[in-house]
């Protein structure tokens, strides 16, 4: 048996740890193979010209690195994708909950104004500070930092008109800019409060000229046609020149302001309704408004 056959033999025994070439009399030769772990007594001798012992080595690391390689490979995008798709569906919940809050403000297009500067401007909303209360709830004067006065329109929880009147006229006031329309400012959305914050009009509403006794006297007929021509411009305005065609549906003395003046200006668009370039006419399922 030459070498090659003894290498061989050892190879397919998982026992086999060295192998050599035994001379044989007679000038033959045969395979020695040793089991078990190794141990060599022998001293080093020089010019030693003895027979080789061909010892069993682990067979390299490189192979089983690839191996790993490819596993890692085929089981890595198993694990993220599940992974990946659950923090897609989270993040997109989250988004949606942050939305519900930010949607008013996005379509505002409007300045945000902090709670605590609002509640600052009314003196923590007092009753001192407070003008009156309508179907959106209590309207009070505030004085902002820089002096400028305000009306604080608040929307109450029992109010008749809810965050779709609040979000529409929002809406529509932040789009429209005339001399006779009532200037929206801002609005606060925060900590579940829902107001917004126009210019102050000193004489407050028509109605409290035309219905009260004392006051009616103050209103002379030249002052009446100011007010009337005035109102009728802001509803031209808001009928034909304004980028959007707008109905008021609440149109009565108590949305006419009144600033030092006199001069009228609309407000309270929480009822109105958009309509497009060539309608002339609109269906609607309640009863509101004037």
């Amino acid at each position: 048996m030459n070498l090659n056959q003894c290498q061989a033999k050892c190879l397919k025994n998982c026992s086999c740890r060295a192998y050599a070439n035994s001379k044989l009399t007679g000038g033959g030769s045969g395979c020695l193979m040793w089991f078990g772990d190794l141990i060599d007594l022998r001293k080093p001798i020089s010019n030693f010209t003895g027979q080789s012992v061909y010892i069993r080595v682990p067979a390299p690391e490189q192979g089983n690195k690839k191996l790993l390689w490819i596993i890692v490979v085929l089981v890595l995008p198993v694990v993220l994708l599940p992974s990946f798709y659950i923090f897609r569906r989270r993040r997109r919940k989250h988004k949606e909950k942050d939305g519900e809050g930010n949607d008013k403000s996005k379509d505002s297009w409007l300045p945000l104004f902090s709670l605590a500067s609002v509640s600052a401007a009314t003196e923590n909303f007092s009753t001192q500070c407070k003008l009156g209360e309508g179907g959106f709830g209590p309207v009070y004067k505030g004085r902002l930092l820089n002096g400028q006065e305000v009306a604080v329109k608040r929307l109450s929880n029992q109010s008749g008109q809810g965050l779709t009147e609040f979000k529409n006229e929002m809406m529509l006031i932040a789009k429209l800019q005339h001399r006779h329309l009532v200037r929206l400012f801002g609005c606060c959305i925060e900590q579940g409060e829902n107001i917004l914050i126009y210019e102050y009009m000193p004489n407050k509403s028509l109605d409290v000229f035309l219905f009260y006794p004392k006051k009616k006297r103050l209103l002379g007929w030249q002052a009446r046609v100011r007010i009337i021509e005035g109102i009728a411009q802001g509803l031209l305005y808001l009928h034909q020149y304004s980028r959007l065609r707008i109905i008021h549906r609440d149109l009565k003395a108590s949305n006419i302001l009144l600033d030092s003046d006199m001069n009228p200006k609309i407000s309270d668009f929480g009822m109105a309704r958009i309509f497009g370039g060539d309608e002339l006419q609109g269906n609607t399922k309640r009863i509101v408004g004037t």
